[in-house]
């Protein structure tokens, strides 16, 4: 039997990291014994392209730009690779630009994925027309099943740094 592949995509929020957590723990777990067939997780970050369409940007603007964007980007993924490393499960991480919801299913795809977990921000009918929402494009658009991991009610979180496991 192979192991069960998933994408876990993840950004700076407390909802993406609920997701992990909940997905590490609700589905990645194993035990060392069946470490052949454990789930391996792939843990995505896509960051939007720097368009400089409201000032004038030259090429050592361009280059820092996406230069710190990389590096956020690998500090997402670094306490998202922490907590699958604590909890033994095998990740793997990349990092994308574009369009996060069109990056998602396009790395789904071609790494034929099992499974795909998203954190739900919870935005509002207004913010979520005027934005877009990245779950309900995945849902619709991906060929593999996709989790929808809602946040905890408010009163049970608690104010810690984000990364951290903060759900009971």
């Amino acid at each position: 039997m192979s192991a069960m592949k998933v994408l876990v995509a993840m950004d700076e929020s407390e909802e993406s990291f609920h997701a992990l957590n909940w997905a590490v723990d609700k589905i990645l777990n194993y035990t060392p014994a069946a470490e052949a067939a454990a789930p391996a997780v792939m843990l995505l970050h896509a960051y939007p392209p720097f368009q400089p369409f409201y000032y004038s940007a030259g090429p050592d603007v361009i280059h820092s730009v996406n230069k710190a964007q990389k590096e956020h980007a690998a500090s997402i993924l670094f306490r998202a690779l922490q907590i699958c490393k604590d909890k033994n499960v095998r990740a793997e991480t990349v990092i994308l630009e574009g369009d996060a919801k069109v990056k998602i299913c396009e790395i789904a795809d071609e790494l034929k994925v099992d499974l795909v977990v998203l954190g739900r921000r919870g935005h509002g009918a207004i913010k979520r027309a005027l934005l877009g929402s990245v779950s309900s494009y995945c849902a619709h658009n991906l060929h593999c099943p996709v989790l929808i991991v809602k946040p905890p009610p408010v009163e049970n979180r608690q104010s810690r740094p984000i990364g951290e496991q903060i759900w009971d």
